[in-house]
């Protein structure tokens, strides 16, 4: 689905990703942890060309589009959660999750999706018409999620979902992502700081340090604790070093 191919990239002079390599399979759900200023959130800006990147390939079913514009990598599948939520303050939660189908004309597909995205957010059928900025942190991290499953991805780009939610939100959240891919299969590259949310969402893991790749692994065979000893710079076992 997704080969990210010792790709660079770079914020004018300084180096933010130094020879990343990730792979996401067909209807795989993959992590990407580490510290904050690790690369987390330039690997998934670059592969959603927010981010140009100076060296390696980007390909995504088997087409490469590192270089394409950002809206041209959404019209082909792969769609962007950033963090923060993002959500237009002053558009309605309606209008937000229609600027999601931006790049759509079914209009049939539209409002079936639409139907789908309240039925996992109820609270955002609730406030249909009430203004993005007014909602709840939590709230809006749904809409930014709703927003961008309206666009039909069959790539997810996750960035720190859980960021600043409540554990019962998170836990929500999580049951929400795991209905996403049981009805439609899609792939999913999830950045996250909740190691454990993480964990248990996908099937495997990469673990970043200083924009490079330090290990990867099974997500069901890798302890909490191996996760923090890699975050401090270690190599544990039963881990790959990369």
């Amino acid at each position: 689905m997704l080969e990210v191919e010792v790709i660079s990239s770079f914020y004018g002079p300084i180096q933010a990703l130094r020879d990343v390599s990730v792979a996401v399979g067909q209807g795989e759900a993959v992590a990407v942890l580490g510290p904050n200023g690790a690369g987390k959130s330039t690997l998934l800006r670059t592969i959603s060309g927010l981010i140009k990147p100076r060296y390696g390939r980007i390909s995504y079913q088997h087409a490469q589009i590192s270089g394409l514009s950002p809206h041209a990598i959404v019209r082909m599948g792969v769609v962007h959660v950033p963090e923060g939520r993002r959500v237009f303050t002053q558009l309605t939660v309606l209008e937000n999750l229609m600027m999601g189908a931006f790049s759509r004309h079914d209009a049939d597909g539209i409002r079936g999706d639409l139907q789908f995205v309240f039925t996992l957010f109820p609270d955002l059928k609730e406030k249909a018409s009430q203004l993005g900025g007014e909602l709840s942190g939590g709230q809006q991290q749904m809409l930014a999620v709703g927003r961008g499953l309206m666009s039909r991805p069959t790539l997810l780009l996750l960035d720190e979902p859980s960021l600043g939610l409540s554990p019962l939100l998170v836990e929500q959240l999580g049951q929400a992502i795991a209905d996403i891919r049981e009805r439609s299969g899609l792939s999913i590259l999830l950045v996250e700081q909740n190691a454990a949310l993480a964990l248990e969402m996908t099937s495997r893991f990469y673990v970043m340090q200083a924009g490079q790749v330090a290990i990867s692994g099974s997500s069901q065979d890798v302890s909490l604790e191996d996760i923090r000893h890699a975050y401090l710079g270690g190599g544990p076992a039963g881990v790959a070093l990369v």
